[in-house]
């Protein structure tokens, strides 16, 4: 079967003018002409065509798509996979596309009508963000803002502070913010490492990131990522990167609520063995399972790194003297519990013996 140029243009949407045109430049030539002169096309030629029109479609210009189809016919298998890679191309754009937009729109529901100043500024970011990040984890970081925000702005606040004071990135009180500062940031990305690291990447390297929209500026970043290279130096002795993907978040108002609490036991003289101590014992051993996803094996390696390495004690959420008070409650607690367990077992055992003299 052989189809008239005009019919072949009429059955695929294309104009005579773009067969016609494809002939002049050897792009796709007809197999044969009719009595009248009138350019006839083949079954083979039709195959040619969609996978011109697929190439096209792909974005290549038409001398690449010549030089690609020269001297062989087209297979229609590889036909069908370019337009597969072509649609998948589209679909991924498409997708990209409606996550931005969503993005955008949501952003506008959310507050007032933006100026020109508002929609430049957006745009250069997202342009800039978009070299990072997909639409859809443009999205998640967003939308996981909320949980940080009211803790991130006290922690930058303090941040500030310390560098106004002059504070080394290695004292206590840095290391201690450095701590802050990396949990937040986890919690942020969902424990995505490869996510937060692009995230982090982005702003050293991209000035018009920083100091905008809560975002901090270069001089902090710099200051702060000191302070947390020498405790991710530390840390990595003991914990891998699945160790650090694992770790929960324990919100900082819970930690210094627990060392407020035990703070107030030391100063009435309470003993570990006093109930109170057990009772604040058995919330740190839940907030330590709530950090490590009930991971012992986890738990046990935080323990060993924050022993034997100074630089992560001083920058610990609770003090050097809770912790050891806090120690000390729940062993005894444990040994108490592991004690009533036993005790069932020792009175069945007297019960069985006193009937079997």
């Amino acid at each position: 079967m052989l189809l008239r140029v005009g019919d072949l243009a009429r059955r695929t949407g294309l104009t005579v003018r773009t067969l016609h045109h494809y002939d002049e430049i050897g792009l796709l030539k007809p197999s044969g002409r009719s009595d009248a002169g009138y350019r006839l096309y083949s079954q083979a030629d039709v195959q040619r065509l969609h996978g011109i029109q697929t190439m096209r479609q792909m974005g290549l210009a038409l001398g690449d798509i010549g030089e690609l189809l020269a001297g062989d016919a087209v297979a229609p298998e590889r036909i069908i996979n370019q337009q597969i890679r072509a649609l998948d191309q589209q679909i991924t754009q498409a997708t990209e596309l409606r996550g931005r937009l969503a993005m955008l729109r949501d952003g506008l529901m959310a507050g007032a009508e933006p100026d020109m100043g508002n929609w430049l500024e957006a745009l250069a970011l997202m342009t800039t963000y978009g070299k990072y990040f997909s639409a859809a984890e443009l999205k998640q970081i967003f939308t996981n803002w909320s949980r940080i925000e009211a803790d991130w702005l006290v922690v930058k606040d303090l941040v500030q502070s310390a560098m106004d004071r002059g504070l080394a990135p290695d004292t206590p009180e840095v290391q201690a913010l450095a701590y802050r500062w990396m949990a937040l940031m986890l919690h942020w990305m969902g424990g995505d490492m490869d996510l937060l690291e692009r995230w982090g990447h982005m702003f050293r390297t991209e000035p018009s990131t920083q100091g905008r929209n809560h975002a901090p500026p270069g001089h902090m970043i710099e200051y702060i990522e000191t302070a947390i290279k020498l405790r991710m130096a530390v840390l990595e002795k003991y914990l891998s990167r699945d160790d650090l993907r694992i770790l929960g978040h324990v919100p900082y108002t819970d930690w210094a609520t627990l060392e407020d609490t035990v703070q107030q036991l030391l100063a009435r003289g309470c003993p570990p063995q006093h109930p109170d101590a057990a009772a604040a014992a058995l919330q740190w051993d839940a907030l330590l399972n709530q950090l490590t996803r009930h991971n012992a094996a986890l738990r046990e390696k935080l323990f060993t790194a924050s022993a034997q390495e100074p630089l992560l004690q001083a920058g610990a959420p609770l003090s050097a003297p809770v912790r050891a008070y806090l120690l000390q409650a729940l062993v005894h607690e444990s040994a108490s519990t592991a004690a009533a367990l036993q005790a069932p077992r020792k009175a069945s055992a007297k019960e069985k013996n006193a009937e079997n003299p």
